[in-house]
């Protein structure tokens, strides 16, 4: 069992998106830095950031509904969409200059352009879409919503949803053509390619047991390959943590104080995939409908086209479900040996706090496939059970912490980044809109853990993202600037858009 031992200057736990995103940054802002990569798996991009496992699919808040909450007074509070759309542009700006750089070659391989909808029915919940078009068309991020109430309008927007449709109560839609589909998985592939033409040292199959400070403030990883036992230990100066559900056991290992009393609860997720190329044909956009009373917000039902393997496929879903692993590879002890002493109350209190979300997961765990085919008729009224497959999605770990809002353990719908108060380590945790947002993450890490080099590094920031430090809804010029560069660079203007959509659309 041999004990080697090596220096490096940043080591980056998990080979998903924001270690990809991380790595790819630094290499930029600093080529010379030494930079491993320690993951499990054989392969980069195969557990939360999987295009199969549902990773982000292009969330600009364009049609996700539970960003856009009605207030009391009936107002529409979209400042979440509004924060999520501008995290969004970042991304888009910063795959537009690796593209122009020539460190993504063919963008079409990760990203489609394809049209964004919400879609409701009901009398109340058509009032609240028309509410929420209404105040989010004036804002410049959203600029080219439109909505209907017309069933014959919705035909021609989502033929497939329209046809067979009896029910007599109200419906209605909103559509931005402007959307995308980002397989995040294909990415991530794109991004370790180019990592490993930059001499990054990325090493697969290896598990990190152990994360300890050595004397000089540095960090000391125990890391053991997963075929052989064999162990070595690396020491970096700097630490990411970004191992999907995995990072939360790794931050407790590490002993820092910003991890104490934080939990984490596993969700897992099912999807039906369509198997019939005819159906799959007819449905060109990524339409979310609203929550049911109960759900939490990752269980929004929507109807996916989604671009994977350079096919088109469509999927529905999520169906929740649950499984005490933190990661689809992970363990059924995974639950159970999170609980610490200092998060046990955090953890029972968010346990009491969620009956409701409890009781929704089993009943969701107990669906038979006949019953959620009665879901996905509510989103297509004539699907029939053999032209639909089950998928098993990835897992998220939601965070619970206790928060001045919600108090004892509250559980977090988001993605968060801990810290160490030097700077030296950071984890990610959480889920949606995760991927889609992994470049301002980032760059949050880098701005929280390299506060001295920041001023020296924001040239070349702003050369990668020229709106970075700007309120893009301050600035209406620059928005309408960017989205016509970033569409170009892309391969998604509105050339593209109409050849993909006549294709693609029969």
């Amino acid at each position: 069992m041999s004990n080697r031992q090596t220096r490096t200057d940043v080591i980056l736990i998990g080979a998903g998106i924001m270690s990809a995103t991380l790595g790819t940054l630094l290499k930029e802002l600093v080529p010379d830095w030494n930079i491993t990569v320690l993951e499990k798996l054989p392969k980069a991009g195969e557990e939360s950031s999987n295009e199969w496992n549902n990773a982000g699919t292009g969330h600009a808040a364009l049609c996700e509904l539970n960003y856009t909450a009605e207030k009391p007074d009936g107002s529409i509070d979209i400042s979440k969409a509004i924060k999520v759309n501008e995290e969004f542009q970042v991304s888009m700006q910063f795959w537009s200059y690796l593209v122009k750089s020539s460190l993504i070659r063919n963008p079409q391989e990760f990203i489609m352009p394809l049209p964004h909808m919400s879609f409701v029915h009901g009398a109340q919940d058509v009032a609240y879409l028309k509410k929420r078009f209404e105040a989010m068309s004036a804002n410049p991020l959203f600029q080219g919503m439109e909505f209907s109430d017309d069933p014959s309008k919705l035909a021609e927007w989502m033929p497939l949803m329209m046809k067979d449709r009896t029910s007599n109560e109200p419906i209605a839609a909103t559509k931005v053509d402007s959307g995308t589909d980002v397989n995040f998985g294909a990415l991530t592939r794109i991004l370790f390619d180019h990592l490993k033409k930059k001499n990054v040292d990325i090493k697969y199959k290896q598990h990190v047991d152990d994360i300890k400070r050595t004397g000089d403030g540095a960090w000391e990883l125990k890391v053991r390959h997963v075929d052989t036992g064999t162990v070595e230990r690396h020491t970096a100066k700097f630490v990411f943590i970004g191992g999907g559900g995995g990072s939360l056991h790794l931050l407790q290992k590490s002993g820092i104080p910003e991890g104490k009393s934080i939990g984490g609860f596993p969700v897992s997720g099912l999807f039906m995939s369509c198997n019939n190329p005819e159906i799959v044909e007819k449905h060109h956009a990524k339409v979310y409908g609203k929550a049911k009373v109960g759900a939490p917000p990752m269980s929004v039902p929507h109807l996916d086209t989604r671009f994977i393997d350079n096919k088109k496929s469509l999927l529905f879903g999520p169906f929740a479900g649950f499984s005490p692993k933190f990661l689809k590879t992970g363990s059924m002890l995974d639950l159970i040996t999170s609980v610490k002493p200092h998060n046990l109350t955090t953890m029972l209190a968010a346990g009491a706090k969620n009956m409701p979300l409890t009781k929704y997961l089993i009943q969701q765990v107990m669906l038979s496939k006949e019953q959620r085919m009665e879901e996905l008729r509510e989103f297509v009224p004539n699907a029939r059970i053999e032209d639909w497959d089950l998928v098993v999605a990835g897992q998220r770990v939601q965070v619970i912490k206790d928060t001045a809002a919600g108090g004892k353990g509250t559980l977090q719908f988001g993605t968060e980044v801990i810290n160490a108060a030097d700077g030296s380590i950071a984890a990610l945790l959480g889920a949606s809109p995760g991927a889609s947002t992994a470049v301002s993450v980032m760059l949050e890490v880098i701005k929280k853990c390299f506060p001295q080099q920041l001023k020296a590094w924001e040239p070349k920031i702003k050369e990668m993202i020229p709106s970075y430090g700007v309120s893009l809804v301050k600035n209406p010029d620059l928005v309408q600037e960017l989205h016509t560069s970033t569409a170009r660079t892309l391969g998604l203007s509105d050339k593209g858009a109409v050849k993909v959509a006549h294709r693609t659309v029969s």
